[in-house]
């Protein structure tokens, strides 16, 4: 397929040729990516659909923490629902499908997404930092609702930050020199030029990945050094009640580190992938490796928005019984549902019958001929 040679991050990638144009005859194969991309749409949807719904309908979940989480689950949806199709549908079409506003609207919400995801965790950080290293700063009483303007003031850096994607994307001219084949691709920039793909690729890596983790990673190390002192100074028999706190709060900080450390993971190949491409940006390659690679590496950047709610099933027991309280919800309701509409079958079969039978009745009645007991069931 003709490679989107640049998108924005989080997909600001060069996604491979599709094989029977990029590979030769021996090399040529039929790739089921789109299955993949599927699942993890699926899987997706479901996760932080049931995340978002676990944690607004319950109250004891509406903690600052999980505000900022169901935000987070927010941001992996609109990626899953707008650019995972996208990318599938690269390896289903030799063309750009969504013309033009689509080249400049999905390269928005892609970049938006990425920001949402990134700068979420940075405030999570922070949150944890101040619980742990600052407990003494007690907290206002409209804690939940400066979450909630501090959430909308993230997606509102993010979307800033991503005004020039949708303002320079566009379907630019590509060739492959070895085949002279000409394509049309949607692409922030045209080809023939080498500063501004290097300065807009190193730009979004250290914008939304190098700066971002610094600071986390800064944050980490106060709350560690904070909690390693308060288990010197705690005293063998000390308080329950702080224990508990500092365990509970021990916790958190651990699942919003796993968070962090699966965004690092998973969105890594992609911007190694794009700075290596932004130095190559006149040029296609075409090998099986580059394939290979960045079809991994663009499967794992949409993995990571479908793995948080799992993560968190695993690391919050509270969590954990929530979520299967809602499930079991779900299901009973399902269930109801079915069960209902079965009886509503059964009633609407039997009122069929017992009017078939009253009205073969009033017709033998007025023909004056019998009717045959088959007929009457």
């Amino acid at each position: 397929l003709p490679p989107p040679l640049s998108l924005p991050p989080p997909l600001s990638l060069p996604p491979p040729l599709s094989p029977s144009r990029s590979l030769s005859p021996s090399q040529n194969i039929n790739p089921q990516h789109h299955h993949i991309h599927r699942v993890i749409i699926v899987v997706g949807l479901i996760g932080n659909i049931t995340l978002i719904k676990t944690l607004s309908s319950s109250k004891s979940m509406r903690n600052v923490p999980n505000l900022f989480m169901s935000s987070l689950a927010f941001g992996d949806l609109v990626l899953l629902v707008t650019c995972a199709p996208v990318d599938a549908s690269r390896y289903l079409s030799d063309e750009w499908l969504f013309g033009r506003v689509g080249c400049k609207l999905i390269p928005f919400i892609q970049l938006t997404s990425v920001g949402v995801s990134v700068f979420t965790l940075t405030a999570l950080s922070a949150d944890r930092y101040k619980a742990i290293v600052k407990p003494m700063d007690i907290q206002a009483s409209n804690a939940p609702a400066r979450i909630v303007l501090r959430a909308a003031v993230i997606w509102l850096f993010s979307m800033t930050l991503a005004v020039p994607e949708a303002v320079f994307s566009d379907l630019r001219s590509f060739s492959i020199r070895s085949t002279n084949e000409t394509f049309i691709t949607c692409a922030p920039y045209p080809h023939d030029g080498e500063l501004h793909p290097k300065i807009h690729s190193m730009a979004s890596f250290l914008i939304f990945y190098v700066i971002p983790l610094s600071v986390i990673s800064v944050y980490y190390l106060f709350i560690a050094r904070s909690l390693i002192r308060s288990a010197y100074n705690m005293p063998v028999e000390g308080n329950v009640h702080v224990r508990r706190q500092i365990e509970s709060r021990k916790r958190l900080a651990k699942t919003v580190l796993v968070f962090v450390g699966l965004f690092a993971v998973c969105w890594l190949p992609c911007h190694v992938i794009y700075l290596n491409r932004s130095y190559h940006y006149s040029e296609v390659d075409t090998s099986m490796a580059h394939f290979i690679f960045t079809v991994g590496a663009r499967i794992l950047a949409f993995t990571n928005s479908c793995v948080n709610p799992f993560a968190l099933y695993l690391l919050s027991k509270s969590f954990q019984k929530q979520f299967n309280k809602q499930l079991c919800c779900c299901c009973g309701a399902l269930a109801k549902r079915s069960q209902s509409q079965g009886r509503n079958r059964n009633n609407t079969h039997m009122a069929s019958l017992r009017t078939t039978n009253h009205s073969v009745a009033s017709l033998s009645f007025i023909h004056g001929k019998h009717v045959c007991q088959e007929d009457s069931v």
